[in-house]
């Protein structure tokens, strides 16, 4: 099994703008189907929940790492962790990077989710299929959300 989930998307919007879509949190929240309870701050804890049908149980916590304007957003998080009840803040996290690079009049928006060689063994294999299908729908997520009719103007 690998132990990196990468994911490229071509956007047709500036940088500024995707960067934007990143990390507002409430424009972060729209396509990610989260509510967040605050900003994304180096350093400390995002909080909030799930808002994806069927998901609304699960609790989002993700520590920022990174927000280098219009270059980098990073995070850490334990990957897959939906069981309700399961503790999972023994278990080391996972880094999942945002790239943004300019292409002509859009960007180049890369992800990056490394560090599964560290989930426990007994849920690494469903953590990594789970997300990197995840990542494939989030990445159309926020293509739809620059590009469609909700993008426009902001």
């Amino acid at each position: 099994m690998n132990d990196r989930i990468e994911k490229r998307i071509e956007l047709q919007a500036p940088v500024a703008r995707v960067w934007r879509a990143l990390t507002d949190p409430r424009e972060f929240g729209s396509w990610f189907r989260v509510a967040l309870s605050g900003p994304f701050e180096p350093g400390r804890e995002s909080v909030g929940h799930i808002t994806w049908p069927g998901y609304e149980h699960i609790a989002w916590r993700a520590v920022v790492r990174a927000m280098e304007p219009e270059r980098l957003f990073s995070f850490t998080w334990h990957p897959y962790a939906i069981e309700p009840g399961v503790d999972y803040s023994g278990e080391p996290p996972t880094l999942v990077e945002f790239r943004l690079e300019a292409r002509g009049d859009g960007t180049l928006l890369t992800l990056d989710e490394s560090g599964f060689d560290r989930v426990p063994a007994s849920r690494r294999a469903e953590a990594f299929r789970m997300n990197d299908q995840g990542w494939s729908v989030q990445m159309e997520n926020i293509r739809q959300h620059l590009e469609g009719a909700a993008g426009r103007g902001r």
